[in-house]
């Protein structure tokens, strides 16, 4: 018998906001990455580069504290911090949390500088890359943390 299934019910609310966070926080990634790949396909990036960095901001920043915050709840209830040793999964989860709010950090610098760029008239092809890339980073990453919570390797 899988630890899930004999979860009590009065967590499964923390555990709901943690996943829809989770799963918001990778929709609005991936919403960016399709962003950008028309941004960097198109004359006038400048609107989807503004759009881009817009979505991060606005939308990648508070689902990643609601996932967060989740997760910290959700670890309370568990009562994670008295296990010794830590299980595997939780520091997976952890280290791909910690992480994505720097990877996120990092694009909404990169996005927000692009998008001046354009406006300007500028090239900002390499930034969008950049940006790009670490949203698809974080995305594979995420997928990962998603194997370590449903499987949890011991």
């Amino acid at each position: 018998m899988s630890y899930a299934a004999v979860r009590p019910d009065s967590w499964n609310f923390a555990l709901f906001v943690h996943v829809l966070g989770a799963m918001v926080f990778v929709s609005v990634l991936a919403a960016v990455v399709v962003v950008l790949v028309v941004a960097l396909r198109t004359d006038d990036r400048a609107d989807a580069l503004r759009f881009a960095f817009r979505t991060l901001l606005i939308g990648g920043i508070p689902a990643y504290i609601v996932m967060r915050g989740g997760a910290e709840w959700i670890a309370s209830k568990e009562h994670i911090a008295d296990v010794d040793p830590e299980p595997s999964w939780i520091g997976i989860g952890y280290s791909v949390a910690d992480g994505g709010l720097l990877f996120l950090i990092i694009m909404c610098i990169l996005a927000g500088i692009a998008s001046r760029r354009a406006r300007a008239g500028g090239q900002p092809s390499a930034l969008v890359r950049w940006t790009m890339g670490l949203a698809a980073v974080i995305i594979v990453a995420y997928g990962v943390a998603l194997w370590a919570m449903a499987t949890k390797p011991v």
